[in-house]
Parts: structure tokens; C-alpha cells; sequence
């Protein structure tokens, strides 16, 4: 039996049709509505460690990234992009090293250009693996300038800013000449992932991991798309400002909610593509097919654009996780046990039937999906200084150092209109001590700075979960 793994970045669960619908509005998404037909769909799928590179190390290894020890990474040729924002340890093997040790031939297609840059080592254990570059700011073509008339255009003159106009500049600069709905990165990303599979029919098994950076901002995507969901004129907005929306002109809004379900919608239908490549090449009845995202991103959300780790946002935590078993096993079914990023390595693992040299932290869960088990009564999420914990009835945020706590009762009507941290102060305590206990009873000095450094968040409860 084969295993392909699909991971997209900043993918919304809400934005895609099973899931039902983003607060502007249903996106349409009909050929991963069409997997879930085939699937067991899962409702309560989270991440690990987040943002883009630690929630990779933790699908890639199995293990558990969270509390960032020994990962305050200052590397050159990156950014800081966060704790755990680093290569894989050498000492922890990646499922493509096991993979390949047990006998399977082992493939990587991804224009995710963090996972590429200096120091960073995402593609150890493929037999292949190809980097689709031009994504974000990956110095790609140094020419020529866009005009200033393309750069209004792509970003109105109110949003321009000494962040804002070189990050667009270099992305026009990427996307030069491109003229065709395939140049675009999530057609490359699948059309090669379909090409990969043509090219290794000869292969006795495969693993096969395919990552498409999009839907993940900059939303460029072809008009087509975006006037799905905006048929009006005028110009673009298609960058995340990481800030508040309270202020943003509502047409701007409508054309960025409207930039990224057309991307979305993009991404549907070339993952469509690549699912009807398996078909016609009658892998479908031998592969163990799982897609998934690292996190979403708020467009408008609590009028708030981006993504972060406090105040945590189901927008950004909740993910998508539909897995295709090639004997039908599941096809239509829904679960709500809660999975995380790292349970993924352990189940593709289990399927193939290949043990890691080691333990690792993740654990299967098809099987017991299927029989209604839960595998872990929580979920708990480390992002920078801050740290969630997700129960069936409890959505827990604050930093990690117990300040600024956030907590939903998830059993309520609306459960995210309200923090409830002040009326329920031992549910603070009972899950602040769960996340502590996950991270081994005590944070790295340099994480419990950054959450000292950090202001509390609105809305925050002035309750301290840990004890003075």
C-alpha cells in the first residue's frame, strides 16, 4: 500500500463546503466536498506546534515540538519567524527517512519556501524532492521593478508601508509573465505531484508528500476566481496586514475575503487534478490518501487579519483532516475525537506497517476513530509564547507564563462571544496545569520572556492561572 499526504497552508476548515461556511460566506469547494463522500471526515483535528515550519516538524517526525526547547533559532539567511522556527534535529528521523529504510520510495513536491531556505533540512529522506520556487519573498528574479501603477493596483496606496510595498514588490518580480491559470503555484504544486506519480509507477510502494503553500497569503490568484465571490471592479487587496480591520474600508475587506476563497476555490480544483491522476492510474485502491492544513488565518474574524498565537482564534486552530482509506474503510463517516499533527505521522506509520527506529509522541487513530475511542481527552498547542488547550468542552488560551488567560465554553450557544475565565477560575488553573505538564512542568527562559515582554490581549481575563 502506498501513503500521499496533502498538507495546504493557511486553508480555513470553515472554507471548505463539508465544513459549512466563513462568516462571509459559503466558499465552494466541490472535490474535497467530493473526498469526503470517501473519507472519514475528522471535526476535532488540531495542530501541534504552530506556525508554518514547527507544525511541519511535527507532522514530519511524529514528535512533539511544543515547548520549543532549545529552539530560540537566530539563523542566517532567515527570519525569526518564531520558537521552533528551525531545521529537524538530526537526531530525529523524519517519516521519509522511515519510510525510504523500510523499503518505500519516497517523494516531495512543495513550493513552501521556508522549508528550503539556508540552514533548513525538510526534504531529508526523499528520494525526490522538488522545490517550486517564487512563493512570498524567496529572492527569485531580481527583475524587472513593477511600475508604480502595478504596484497601486495590487496594493491600495492607504495600505502601502515600508513592510508592505518590498514584500509586494518581489512578489510582482516572482510573478513575472505569468500569463496561464497553470503558472500559477498551486496548479505547479499538483500538476508535478501528478507527473511524480506518472513517473514512479514503477515503484513497489511510495510515499508521497505534497505541500502547496497556497491558500496562504499573498492572494494572487486569476480573476476568474475572485469574481466568484467579488464581481466588482477597481483594484486589489491581497495581503494579510496582521492588524485590526475596524478601519478598513469595506470594499477593501469584501475584495480580500473575495481574493482568498477564489484561491481557495483555486486550490479545490487543482487538487481535483492531482485526485484524478490517482484515478485514472488506479492508485485509489492501494494508496492511504490524507489531507490537511497547518492552520487557517482570520480575514475579518473579531476585525482582526492574520494569524497568531494570542488570542487564539478557531479560525487559525481549527483544521481540516480528511483521510481516504483505499478499502473504503470510514467513506462518509465523521469523527470527533480529537487528532492532532503529530497523530498523523503515527497512523501513516501503522498503516504501512513500518516501526520508527524510536518512539515518537503521536498517536493512531483511524482504527479507533472508527470504534468511537477517543485517543487523548485534549489537545494542547504551542505557539510562541503563548499555549492552548482544547477539551470537548473548553477552548483554553493565555501565555505561557498563566497571564492573559482566554476560556470558551464550547457547550454554549456562541461560545466565542464570551470569556468565561473569571467565572470559572479553577477551569483556568486545571487546564493551565495541563498545558504545563505537556510542556514537561516548565518553559525554556527565553519563551517565559517573550511572554513577560507581551501585553495582554483585550478582552483577557485579569486572572493568573499560575499560582503567585
Amino acid at each position: 500500500m502506498n501513503v500521499v499526504l496533502v498538507v495546504f497552508d493557511s486553508l480555513r476548515k470553515d472554507c471548505i463546503g463539508l465544513y459549512g461556511a466563513a462568516p462571509w460566506g459559503e466558499v465552494r469547494t466541490p472535490h474535497l466536498d467530493a473526498l469526503a463522500e470517501e473519507s472519514l471526515v475528522f471535526d476535532r483535528a488540531y495542530p501541534e506546534s504552530l506556525p508554518t515550519l514547527p507544525t511541519r516538524r511535527a507532522i514530519y517526525t511524529g514528535r512533539q515540538v511544543y515547548p520549543f526547547v532549545n529552539a530560540d533559532f537566530r539563523l542566517k539567511g532567515d527570519f525569526v519567524g518564531a520558537p521552533g522556527w528551525g531545521p529537524i534535529p538530526e537526531e530525529q528521523a523524519t517519516l521519509a527517512e522511515m519510510f525510504r529504510d523500510a523499503g518505500y520510495r519516497t517523494g516531495l513536491i512543495a513550493d513552501v519556501y521556508h522549508m528550503f531556505k539556508p540552514s533548513k533540512n525538510y526534504w531529508r529522506g526523499f528520494d525526490q524532492w522538488m522545490f517550486l520556487r517564487g512563493q512570498e519573498k524567496d529572492p527569485y528574479r531580481s527583475g524587472p521593478e513593477p511600475t508604480q501603477a502595478e504596484m497601486d493596483y495590487w496594493l491600495p496606496p492607504e495600505l502601502q508601508d515600508e513592510h508592505k510595498v518590498p514584500f509586494i514588490r518581489q512578489c510582482l518580480k516572482n510573478m513575472h509573465d505569468r500569463t496561464r491559470e497553470e503558472d500559477y503555484f498551486n496548479a505547479r504544486v499538483f500538476i508535478e505531484a501528478a507527473r511524480w506519480l506518472e513517473q514512479n509507477r514503477d515503484a513497489g510502494r511510495f510515499f508521497l508528500t505534497v505541500e502547496s503553500f497556497d491558500p496562504h497569503e499573498p492572494w494572487f490568484v486569476p480573476e476568474h476566481y475572485r469574481r466568484m465571490y467579488d464581481d466588482s471592479d477597481g483594484p486589489q487587496q491581497v495581503v494579510s496586514g496582521y492588524s485590526d480591520t475596524a478601519t478598513m474600508r469595506p470594499e477593501l475587506l469584501r475584495r480580500t475575503q473575495a481574493n482568498y476563497s477564489g484561491l481557495v476555490t483555486m486550490c479545490d480544483r487543482w487538487f481535483g487534478y492531482f485526485y484524478e491522476a490517482m484515478a485514472a492510474m488506479g492508485l485509489l485502491d492501494e494508496t492511504l490518501l490524507l489531507v490537511t492544513s497547518d492552520h487557517g488565518h482570520s480575514i475579518g474574524d473579531k476585525h482582526y487579519m492574520g494569524k497568531r498565537g494570542y488570542p487564539a482564534d478557531p479560525s487559525v486552530y481549527d483544521v481540516p483532516l480528511l483521510v481516504r482509506h483505499p478499502e473504503g474503510k470510514g467513506a462518509g463517516r465523521r469523527s470527533d475525537i480529537i487528532v492532532q499533527h503529530h497523530d498523523l505521522s503515527a497512523e501513516m506509520l501503522r498503516f504501512a506497517g513500518v516501526e520508527p527506529p524510536e518512539p515518537i509522541d503521536g498517536i493512531a487513530f483511524f482504527e479507533e476513530a472508527l470504534a468511537g475511542r477517543e485517543i487523548r481527552d485534549h489537545a494542547t498547542v504551542g505557539w510562541g509564547g503563548a499555549v492552548t488547550v482544547v477539551t470537548k468542552q473548553w477552548f483554553f488560551n493565555c501565555k505561557v507564563d498563566g497571564t492573559g488567560p482566554f476560556l470558551y465554553d464550547l457547550s454554549a450557544e456562541a461560545p466565542y462571544e464570551r470569556n468565561v475565565a473569571d467565572e470559572r477560575p479553577e477551569v483556568v488553573q486545571e487546564l493551565y496545569q495541563q498545558a504545563l505538564a505537556d510542556a514537561g512542568g516548565g518553559y525554556p527562559d527565553y519563551l517565559m520572556n517573550i511572554a513577560r515582554n507581551r501585553k495582554d490581549a483585550p478582552g483577557c481575563s485579569a486572572l493568573a492561572a499560575r499560582p503567585v
